[in-house]
């Protein structure tokens, strides 16, 4: 218990009205010289998404060493899911189309240590690749499945608002930014 007069730690909480506002405006943000006037909300959004990001990445990663392998990167993994998606054989242009990769050289890294791991297999038909999950590999992906659900799912509620938006609409809203960003990567290589 603390020394403080009856009243003053209800004071001390309450912020004041001139804070309030200002918190109610306030924008968080990693740069604030990109968070230009008008467009702060943006800058708040690329901070978010460099975050999740990172967490995300990091949930993927530890959670593959969770169904024993713990020497993938978070682009490996996704790799992997990528290639057991629906039991089907999947062209490296798939592939790269799907998981939105500009850099083949990233892509034939990660299968090569997949190969290695005994994870995948790959065949060639004519001038294509195709790559397809082992029995080791779609073991590994129900695995982490698993895993997925104990330590992801059951937070998630059940109402699918986590933060009050539904998580699907949120994925729409990335899908529609990502447009949009892929767009003006195309132009800033024009300049």
């Amino acid at each position: 218990m603390t020394n403080t007069k009856p009243g003053r730690r209800a004071r001390a909480e309450q912020p004041s009205e001139a804070l309030a506002l200002a918190m109610e405006r306030a924008f968080i943000v990693s740069s604030s010289h990109l968070a230009s006037p008008g467009n702060e909300d943006l800058s708040e959004f690329e901070f978010a998404l460099t975050v999740v990001n990172h967490a995300f990445q990091r949930w993927v990663v530890r959670g593959m060493a969770a169904a024993n392998l713990p020497d993938l990167s978070p682009l490996d993994a996704l790799i992997l899911h990528s290639v057991n998606h629906r039991h089907r054989q999947k062209s490296i242009s798939d592939l790269m189309f799907t998981l939105n990769l500009s850099e083949r050289h990233y892509l034939n890294y990660a299968m090569k240590k997949l190969d290695r791991l005994g994870l995948i297999t790959r065949r060639r038909d004519g001038k294509e690749v195709f790559v397809g999950a082992t029995e080791k590999g779609r073991t590994v992906c129900e695995d982490y499945a698993r895993i997925r659900k104990v330590c992801l799912l059951e937070l998630i509620p059940p109402d699918r608002r986590p933060g009050g938006v539904k998580i699907g609409e949120v994925a729409k809203a990335l899908r529609v930014l990502t447009g949009f960003y892929e767009q003006a990567s195309r132009s800033a290589s024009s300049l």
